[in-house]
């Protein structure tokens, strides 16, 4: 048992790893969090630091779920053990300890640790997130196109109802931290209109 929260804490502080923020001061662009709408995750990152630093944070981001995944299936066997990983991640990287707990919004990460739990059904989803993205340019719809085909594949294909929950449970958590981050995206909005 030990272990498990070992790998459960470990999770947590990888996942907490501030990505953007850092590649934004290395860049010399200051503090992420202040620029376009706020978040410290891939799209804002492509906004304000260009395509090749939102891939990178993507990357980055998305391996901090399927690290978390994969160490925990190294370290037991145990069924909630992966799941409890990858939510870890996905809750550090939404709620980093390192910087006071504001961070991004957990698309990248959550598909990280989904991609090792139900490999098929999260390549249909992304797939349909990319082409849902390329009709309509709007990201929040197609994510939620992407991320529902996702969870519908995975209980269509008969995966544990365990890990189908969890999927949903994942796609209920980015809905709940884009609505926590309103307050601050709306007053970095009026600041930029008064600036302006």
């Amino acid at each position: 048992m030990s272990n498990a929260v070992a790998v459960v804490l470990a999770a947590y502080l990888f996942g907490s790893v501030p990505t953007a923020l850092i590649l934004s001061h290395v860049m010399g662009r200051g503090d992420i969090r202040r620029l376009g709408d706020g978040n410290m995750g891939a799209r804002n990152a492509t906004r304000m630091l260009g395509w090749g630093a939102g891939a990178v944070v993507a990357g980055v981001d998305f391996s901090k779920g399927a690290l978390a995944v994969a160490a925990a299936r190294q370290v037991d066997a145990i069924l909630w053990l992966p799941l409890a990983a990858g939510f870890a991640a996905v809750l550090g990287h939404d709620f980093p300890i390192w910087v006071g707990f504001r961070g991004g919004q957990g698309m990248a990460t959550s598909l990280g640790g989904l991609s090792l739990l139900m490999p098929e059904a999260t390549l249909w989803g992304l797939a349909a997130f990319a082409a849902a993205y390329l009709v309509t340019r709007l990201f929040d719809l197609s994510a939620g196109i992407g991320l529902g085909l996702l969870v519908f594949l995975a209980w269509r294909a008969g995966e544990s109802t365990a890990w189908v929950a969890y999927a949903g449970s994942m796609f209920v958590l980015i809905a709940i931290k884009k609505r926590l981050d309103m307050p601050r995206r709306r007053a970095l909005m009026d600041s930029a209109s008064r600036r302006a």
